[in-house]
């Protein structure tokens, strides 16, 4: 049995990189989101729109694993986003975590692109 998949050891399944292109936020998930590294992603997502950048791209592209906790950080992310005049914007997810969003139904409430590049194009 792997105990180290928990407590402490959780900032390494996930990192965060944050950079700026032009007005929005680019939010880098790097790994797994689930409830032990959800806060991992939503402080910086928080921050974004707390020091006034209210256009977040997340760039899914490296995120290998998202359950429904990491899908109620988006959300909750969304909504204060959208609330400061801006939104969420969900590029380039890996199959295995678009199926979450599938079953879900929360592809319906988030721009989704194929593509980082697409997205910042929007």
């Amino acid at each position: 049995m792997d105990h180290g998949m928990v407590g402490s050891t959780s900032r390494g399944r996930l990192r965060v990189d944050v950079r700026r292109h032009g007005s929005s936020a680019v939010v880098t998930p790097v790994g797994e989101l689930d409830h032990h590294t959800a806060d991992l992603l939503r402080e910086p997502l928080e921050g974004c729109v707390d020091e006034g950048c209210s256009r977040l791209v997340v760039d899914c592209s490296q995120l290998e694993f998202c359950d429904s906790t990491g899908l109620n950080v988006l959300l909750g992310a969304r909504l204060k986003a959208e609330a400061a005049g801006g939104g969420v914007h969900l590029a380039g997810m890996l199959p295995v975590v678009a199926r979450v969003f599938e079953i879900t139904g929360a592809e319906a409430v988030f721009t989704v692109h194929d593509t980082l590049d697409a997205a910042l194009a929007d």
